[in-house]
């Protein structure tokens, strides 16, 4: 097994939820499910956001990727089931400290890989200096100015996505 295999396996043997919780402690989730709300009275899409801990050790030995595990989240979340094909997940993997945007294929046509992949670096930046709230408002306020450029409000649009972040 290669050394830095080894490392991303003991990354998420030691990475627990009290870890996760004291980077993401109730306040810090509150502040980031008024983040969502706020950004979402600004544009018709759907913002989900998503923290996990670590993964099940199989998963680390079979190298499942952060990537990997955020599109099975996006599925089991059902952010792909907006009726405009708006949904865009935040995902973050606390213990490879990665950040992964996936959009859905109306915002994402739109948008651009390459928009998701800025969001995702300023967020990780932040996440690394230990600013975890910081970082996902200031991510998720970046998804919703891209949302309401391409999908702007138009009335009352209905919530079709929890705002209350996902602790996995």
């Amino acid at each position: 097994m290669a050394v830095s295999h080894v490392k991303r396996l003991w990354r998420h043997l030691v990475t627990d939820h009290l870890s996760l919780r004291r980077a993401f402690p109730r306040v810090a989730l509150e502040r980031i499910e008024q983040a969502i709300a706020a950004g979402e009275r600004s544009h018709r899409g759907q913002v989900c956001f998503a923290v996990e801990g670590s993964l099940h050790p199989m998963h680390v030995l079979r190298r499942l990727t952060p990537r990997e595990r955020a599109l099975e989240v996006f599925g089991l979340l059902r952010v792909w089931d907006t009726e405009e094909n708006s949904g865009v997940l935040i995902y973050l993997l606390l213990a490879d400290r990665d950040v992964e945007i996936v959009a859905d294929r109306g915002i994402d046509r739109a948008a651009g890989a390459s928009a998701w992949h800025a969001i995702s670096t300023h967020m990780e930046s932040a996440f690394a200096r230990g600013e975890y709230a910081e970082g996902a408002v200031r991510g998720i306020d970046e998804v919703s100015k891209l949302l309401a450029r391409h999908f702007p409000p138009t009335g009352a649009g209905r919530n079709e996505l929890p705002d209350k972040p996902v602790v996995l």
